[in-house]
């Protein structure tokens, strides 16, 4: 069996944070979110990570990040295209907007073989899942059989504006079933979010994806036929700003009884950056978590 590979996806444009949040520091040795994602992964058991790119910001990524990297675990970038579609479909010469994550993940399919997990750049997952995610890469996937690692909703927020979360719901350990929601929000001590109805309650302890999924090579045939149906009903309808995402994808395959999701749960604390001001706290939680030794003061210097 090949080992288990870690998928980066860092190609995103970083619209509402308003620039390149995926290699934006938030240590104060100039590190990145990634780099604890991927010194975590290489503690963990990784040996090799597929960064997803545009690939006009390699160069900057080669400065800023692989650079770094690259003495303790082997990089390989993968492309993420925009013109990259279906036979039959072309790109709007006004379309700059990426098409989603489950294009993402199909950029990966000439290249990631075996099982690998896949996860956000601009998230921090904390310690263990790395671990969980590794071990079950190594003794449980099996094609169509894939797993995520999930959150509790109510720490996976922002204090500076709306975000969309998949809830996912769970029923003997897999998933069942798994919607995303959009414009989920704290009100006070209450969680919200909103819909052409009006408000409706969360209450916090909802477990949610944030794109931590573990898959195998056989996952690409099935994400390359649920986007060309994708495209087929949305192309024409919203050419300029449809996309499509892992969440639903995943949905559409649970629905169909195709695959299932192993659920496992961290109990780590969760941080992100969706805006600006999201920044400052996510530099306070590294600068703690280095102060209780969690992580070095020099990531790659220190790395054992």
């Amino acid at each position: 069996m090949l080992e288990p590979a870690l998928v980066i996806l860092a190609a995103g444009m970083g619209s509402r944070y308003g620039g390149l949040k995926q290699i934006d520091s938030v240590g104060d040795n100039g590190e990145s979110i990634i780099e604890f994602s991927i010194y975590e992964a290489i503690k963990a058991g990784f040996k090799k990570v597929f960064l997803i790119i545009k690939k006009e910001h390699q160069e900057v990524f080669e400065v800023n990040l692989t650079s770094k990297i690259r003495p303790f675990i082997e990089v390989e970038y993968v492309y993420q295209d925009i013109d990259a579609l279906p036979a039959d479909y072309q790109r709007p010469a006004d379309r700059e907007k990426p098409w989603g994550t489950t294009h993402a993940l199909l950029a990966c399919k000439n290249q990631v073989k075996g099982p690998f997990a896949i996860i956000n750049a601009d998230d921090y997952y904390g310690v263990q899942s790395y671990r969980q995610i590794y071990r079950f890469l190594k003794e449980e996937i099996k094609p169509y059989e894939y797993g995520i690692v999930a959150f509790r909703c109510g720490n996976t927020l922002s204090d500076n504006g709306s975000v969309t979360r998949a809830v996912c719901e769970e029923a003997d350990g897999y998933v069942k079933n798994i919607e995303e929601i959009q414009k989920v929000y704290r009100k006070g001590h209450e969680i919200y979010y909103e819909t052409e109805n009006g408000e409706n309650r969360l209450y916090g302890d909802e477990l949610v994806s944030m794109n931590y999924w573990g898959f195998d090579e056989s996952v690409f045939s099935l994400m390359e036929e649920v986007f060309k149906n994708f495209m087929e009903r949305e192309f024409n309808n919203d050419p300029l700003k449809c996309e499509h995402v892992i969440p639903t994808a995943v949905r559409e395959l649970l629905s169909e009884d195709r695959i299932k999701i192993k659920v496992m749960t961290s109990k780590d604390n969760w941080y992100g950056i969706t805006y600006q001001d999201d920044k400052p706290v996510v530099k306070e939680a590294i600068s703690r978590l280095k102060k209780e030794g969690v992580y070095p003061q020099n990531l790659w210097k220190e790395i054992n």
